[in-house]
């Protein structure tokens, strides 16, 4: 009888938390909930745009209008943090406020007032907690990698290597500022543009090297970017529902978008599809930074992260020391966890599989690559029986492709969402839309890895996790499978026969016909 996955913690002993960003262009909150054991999980979030940095840049005060705007958001801030059950409270401000002369008088007043408390950061801290978010949701050891976040009142640099900071640098080139001081109008002309970007290049020469961070992976953290990525998507014909996390962006894309969205007037720019209208005033900023950055490091692309500075805190509240400890397939298995699947199934299903593809990888082609996607889709495939059991290999692969903490790009969440569908009832056909429009290669990967993981699903039928291993024999006519039970004498039938159902993809690979046995 299969065993009953772990229990999670009960509700009284997690925490919950928030944490509140007061930007120079938005104010975010972000609640979640807190255990050891499955991490963080998100609850609700809130976002307003009072504009705070309005006016600042030629006044150098943040405008007593904008402040009461921003007081109100943060007053709806803290009912949601009150009807929620939220017991610890992390605020923070940025650029606007660190650079207005009344930013501290600012702070005061959102402390007396309505008791949140908030603190101004400085530039170093506001960057490592853009990275400390980042790094949470992409796997960065063994890359350069430079993140920029762009701000309504500055721009956040950071360089890594390895994990390892090396590189911060904040720069007064946020969205905001830059449209008040160059872009005045509400259509701008391309000298204006020209001007802005030749005031923009002279600031990044002076504070990156070119040279130096050329060939890096670049992540894009804030608004600009999950607008970018958005419009992006619906240029490319993706449904706007798709999430937008790891989305990756041409600079090419950039630049065509740049001109484009040059050419139309203000309110042409509020209907662009993907683009948030009360963003359309300053993205015409955020992307002339954004095509400068690629520029200057001779980037060829851009990866959208959709969380920013609010998750760092959240970790750094929770006390989660990523650098420290890190497990690369801890987003997958918090996901499982959030999802209700079998954690002792689906663990043994990912050992089985692996054990298939040492033995069995190289005789099918496979890549290196290709073991990690076949770790993920194992500890992801069961994902769909939160909504039911029925369909649930198609219910998984929705879940996935629209699960944006999982620190998947977006073609390996693709994939990792495909292989996952196809881990029970029919292998991958073409005449499924979303197999259908992969590469050729991408198809192959998809028939590959979701051999393995069909047999090593089967392997574990019963969720009782009773073969303790496996050893393969290829002959030119068959492919044996010799499985060793946990506990000796024990009946592998069930096991047997639900790896053997499973085993048509694998044995259309080899051609070969596969047979599974239980060791002598």
């Amino acid at each position: 009888m299969a065993q009953p996955a772990a229990s999670p913690l009960p509700a009284a002993s997690r925490e919950r938390i928030a944490a509140i960003d007061v930007g120079s262009n938005s104010v975010r909150l972000l609640v979640a909930e807190y255990d050891p054991a499955s991490g963080l999980s998100i609850i609700d979030e809130l976002k307003d745009h009072p504009r705070l940095a309005a006016g600042l840049a030629s006044t150098g005060c943040l405008d007593d209008a904008a402040m009461n705007r921003a007081i109100q958001a943060l007053g709806r801030m803290r009912e949601v943090c009150q009807r929620r059950g939220v017991r610890r409270i992390s605020a923070v401000a940025t650029a606007a406020v660190r650079d207005a002369e009344n930013g501290p008088w600012f702070v005061r007043r959102v402390r007396q007032e309505l008791d949140i408390p908030l603190r101004i950061i400085d530039p170093d801290t506001e960057a490592a907690l853009s990275y400390r978010s980042v790094s949470h949701h992409f796997r960065l050891a063994g890359e350069r990698a430079l993140v920029a976040d762009i701000g309504g009142g500055s721009l956040e640099l950071i360089g890594a290597v390895d994990g390892l900071v090396e590189l911060t640098r904040s720069l007064p080139l946020g969205a905001v500022r830059l449209t008040e001081l160059h872009l005045p109008g509400d259509r701008a002309d391309h000298k204006e543009i020209a001007d802005l970007r030749s005031h923009i290049r002279r600031q990044l020469k002076r504070a990156i090297s070119g040279r130096e961070w050329s060939g890096a992976t670049i992540i894009g953290s804030g608004g600009t970017f999950t607008s970018l990525g958005r419009m992006v998507q619906a240029r490319r014909g993706i449904a706007p529902g798709d999430s937008v996390h790891g989305v990756s962006i041409t600079t090419a894309e950039v630049e065509q978008l740049l001109e484009w969205l040059t050419s139309r007037t203000l309110e042409q720019r509020r209907q662009v599809p993907g683009l948030n209208p009360e963003r359309a005033d300053i993205i015409l900023a955020g992307l002339a930074v954004t095509a400068e950055l690629l520029d200057r490091v001779r980037g060829r692309s851009i990866t959208v992260s959709a969380f920013g500075l609010r998750e760092g805190l959240l970790l750094e509240m929770a006390g989660a020391e990523e650098q420290l400890a890190p497990d690369p397939l801890r987003l997958f298995r918090e996901f499982a966890e959030r999802c209700q699947s079998d954690r002792r199934h689906v663990e043994h299903v990912r050992h089985l599989a692996l054990l298939l593809y040492d033995q069995l990888g190289q005789e099918l082609g496979c890549t290196p690559a290709e073991r990690a996607l076949l770790e993920a889709a194992a500890l992801l495939h069961d994902v769909g029986q939160l909504v039911s059991y029925r369909r649930h290999h198609q219910h998984s692969y929705r879940l996935i492709m629209h699960a944006e903490r999982l620190g998947l790009a977006a073609r390996d969440r693709a994939l990792v969402a495909l292989v996952s569908r196809y881990h029970r009832r029919t292998g991958p056909r073409r005449k499924h839309p979303e197999f259908a429009a992969l590469s050729p290669a991408d198809q192959q990967i998809v028939r590959r890895v979701s051999a393995l993981l069909r047999v090593a699903d089967g392997l574990d039928r019963g969720h009782t996790a009773s073969v303790e291993s496996l050893q393969t024999r290829l002959t030119a006519d068959a492919l044996t499978i010799s499985i060793v039970p946990r506990l000796v004498g024990a009946d592998l039938g069930l096991e047997c026969w639900g790896a053997s159902r499973k085993a048509d993809v694998l044995a259309k690979l080899l051609e070969r016909d596969v047979v599974i046995a239980t060791a002598e």
